[in-house]
């Protein structure tokens, strides 16, 4: 149970650090007058961080050669980010696939309400209001159910 609930915690935070990678790419993009630099910048970091754990795992790099079956599309994969493509490939199997994306999504909600309301990482402000949460209220819920069943 104890494991159990470190995954959950994991899930959302998952989800909650998509809304701070936007605001904060956003605010690295404007210092240096290029959203490009931001998100190459993010990326890098994200490959080096990736790359030492496949390095701590002692990863077989001889398998790479049996990529090149794969479509060159596949590789578009990598504009999702490190975080959250890794985050979900861990959790899907360990609390099902549904589980793991209410949890994203519940995170990226609560999350994305109150950088919203607070205008926070220079975003524009939009406050909480009653039907915002009934809809966090209802992923809470979606969350209960789909744990519990």
């Amino acid at each position: 149970m104890k494991g159990q609930i470190v995954l959950l915690i994991l899930a959302i935070a998952a989800g909650a650090v998509l809304p701070l990678q936007a605001g904060l790419n956003v605010q690295l993009g404007k210092s240096v007058h290029q959203p490009i630099f931001a998100a190459f910048a993010s990326f890098l970091i994200g490959t080096i961080a990736l790359l030492a754990y496949l390095l701590i795992l002692k990863f077989d790099f001889s398998t790479l050669g049996e990529t090149k079956s794969v479509s060159p599309l596949v590789w578009t994969a990598g504009v999702l980010g490190a975080f959250y493509v890794a985050a979900v490939i861990i959790l899907a199997p360990k609390l099902g696939v549904a589980l793991t994306f209410v949890l994203v999504v519940a995170g990226q909600m609560a999350v994305s309400l109150i950088v919203d309301h607070f205008g926070l990482l220079g975003l524009p402000v939009k406050h909480i209001n009653w039907q915002r949460l009934i809809g966090v209220l209802f992923l809470i819920l979606g969350v209960l159910l789909i744990r519990r069943f």
